[in-house]
């Protein structure tokens, strides 16, 4: 065999026991699992022989939900990922993302989603299609691929902006079948299923009944439906029911995105939703969620804006901030009434603090809330907000300090709950989420707290994903399946990013594999780019 991994502690991501064994791996694929003390002929020798006393081994983390869209493309290391032993990532999260375009959706996105990506002026867009996203994947850097697999999400907002442009109007029956057509596009091309922002524009302007005929395309092909719900705060559990039902009509498997309950209207009502879906589950709908084991949400502070100021896109923004009648509008609804974007709830400027910014003039804002920075320079909240939102062209990233710990741990504990960082790897200060997500779920909610088992923790962040995207040959350490593996101590996982250090890599993930190959081999990251594109299974 090419690699023996001897007296490992199988965590096999089914949540069943863990158990000793030395498991064989050739040509990519878990060909031999010997455990200890069976009766059935010698130990397997390889080429090379890993000791993983002291270790578990466990299939490679699923991230259903990353937004290393350009990152992928643009950073062959991508540390970031790989070394928590992150194997796959779903990306086109949020409704957003750069395919299907044309060049004109393609601008607009781009500037759109600055805070999340960076501006894309060093990657070459050379595709329009999802299928020609995916080949860029799979040639990146050289044409030796990327660093870790990847799968894709047709982001619905800019499928709306591609048929119809930033109006906040129904589609045309003409509209919606030119959106109908680019997602069976999509899905036929690859894709594993569609996304929505809900409360990003233009995303949010569709209503339930041009996105049940889309989930319809959707489910047609095997897919699934993963929104950012229309609000975590204010009307949350209206927001969930809302999707039950409206994939349900369409039937048509949900994947509900960072799941939580924020806000303070919201605080210790996470067992509200969890009800909600039990309810559901038990009369036969299909529905997996993802969470991130921490309590502040990450997005940008242009987000947070009220969805009639962001009618038209970006520049007809930046018009209305410019505009003194218009932005103290845009304040009254941010602060009084609670604005769509900020999910229904006044805007508390204390919560919002600035985590990175385009301009690096403007480096200073960085790490301080909005009314810190306000305090300093002796004026209102609105007037620091609107001058940043102007200045940086709309490209400013926000941590938004709104979760609960409770409400965080109850909801990992659901049976249909999996692992997603939602990481946001822009800006002077990212969110330690995209750098510590798996090693926290592991280390503090695992060892630590308790909330769940190791080996449920494991098969919450493996098999559980692997079924949603429908991979055959994926999630569990079982014979014939794919050797993407991670091995961690269990007595020492942890992750190294803080909100103060945020880009700190996590410890006790010495070795992570992709097809076999070593993309992490004691602690450091290789030169292997085994990563693909993953493409639907039809």
């Amino acid at each position: 065999m090419d690699l023996v991994i001897r007296d490992a502690r199988v965590i096999d991501g089914t949540g069943g026991a863990s158990y000793r064994a030395d498991v064989g791996v050739h040509e990519g694929r878990i060909t031999t699992i010997h455990r200890e003390g069976e009766e059935t002929g010698p130990r397997p020798t390889g080429q090379t022989n890993l000791d993983a006393q002291g270790l578990a081994l466990a299939p490679g983390f699923i991230d259903m939900h990353a937004h290393s869209d350009l990152a992928l493309l643009r950073d062959p290391d991508h540390s970031a990922k790989a070394a928590q032993g992150v194997t796959l990532e779903v990306i086109g999260q949020d409704g957003l993302s750069y395919a299907p375009v044309d060049d004109r959706t393609l601008a607009q996105v781009r500037q759109a989603i600055t805070g999340w990506n960076g501006d894309g002026s060093d990657i070459d867009f050379t595709w329009r299609t999802v299928g020609g996203y995916l080949d860029a994947l799979d040639t990146a850097h050289g044409g030796h691929g990327i660093a870790v697999n990847a799968a894709y999400l047709i982001p619905q907002g800019t499928v709306r902006m591609y048929a119809l442009g930033w109006d906040d109007r129904p589609a045309t029956p003409a509209e919606l079948d030119r959106m109908k057509q680019l997602v069976a596009e999509g899905m036929r091309e690859g894709a594993v299923g569609m996304s929505s922002g809900l409360t990003y524009t233009p995303g949010m302007y569709a209503d339930d009944s041009e996105l049940t005929e889309l989930c319809k395309v959707v489910a047609a092909h095997q897919g699934y439906y993963c929104p950012h719900h229309r609000s975590y705060g204010a009307g949350a559990l209206q927001a969930y029911e809302e999707m039950v039902n409206l994939t349900r009509t369409a039937h048509c498997p949900l994947h509900l995105a960072h799941a939580t309950m924020n806000f303070g209207v919201n605080k210790g009502k996470a067992p509200d939703l969890l009800s909600l879906l039990d309810d559901a589950l038990a009369g036969g709908a299909d529905i997996t969620l993802d969470t991130y084991p921490y309590t502040p949400g990450c997005t940008t502070l242009v987000a947070m804006l009220p969805s009639w100021a962001s009618e038209g896109g970006p520049d007809a923004i930046l018009a209305r901030l410019e505009d003194e009648d218009t932005a103290e509008k845009i304040r009254h609804h941010m602060e009084v009434i609670g604005a769509d974007g900020c999910h229904g709830v006044p805007i508390e400027w204390d919560t919002i603090e600035i985590s990175g910014v385009s301009d690096p003039g403007l480096a200073s804002c960085v790490g301080k809330t909005i009314a810190q920075s306000a305090a300093q320079r002796g004026e209102e909240p609105w007037v620091t907000a609107r001058r940043l939102l102007i200045n940086d062209n709309l490209g400013s990233t926000i941590l938004q300090h709104v979760g609960h710990e409770e409400n965080v741990r109850a909801i990992m504990q659901h049976p249909v709950h999996t692992g997603g960082s939602d990481g946001i790897l822009q800006g002077f200060k990212p969110h330690p989420r995209a750098y510590g997500t798996f090693p926290q779920y592991l280390g503090r909610y695992a060892r630590e707290l308790g909330v769940l088992s190791l080996e449920e923790t494991v098969a919450h962040l493996t098999s559980r994903p692997a079924a949603r995207l429908r991979l055959p040959d994926r999630g569990v350490v079982r014979e014939g399946y794919r050797a993407d593996l991670v091995l961690f101590d269990p007595d020492t996982v942890a992750a190294g990013s803080t909100f103060e250090a945020p880009r700190t890599l996590p410890v006790g993930v010495p070795h992570v594999l992709i097809d076999g190959r070593f993309v992490m081999r004691d602690g450091r990251r290789t030169d292997v780019l085994a990563g693909r594109a993953v493409r639907r299974t039809p």
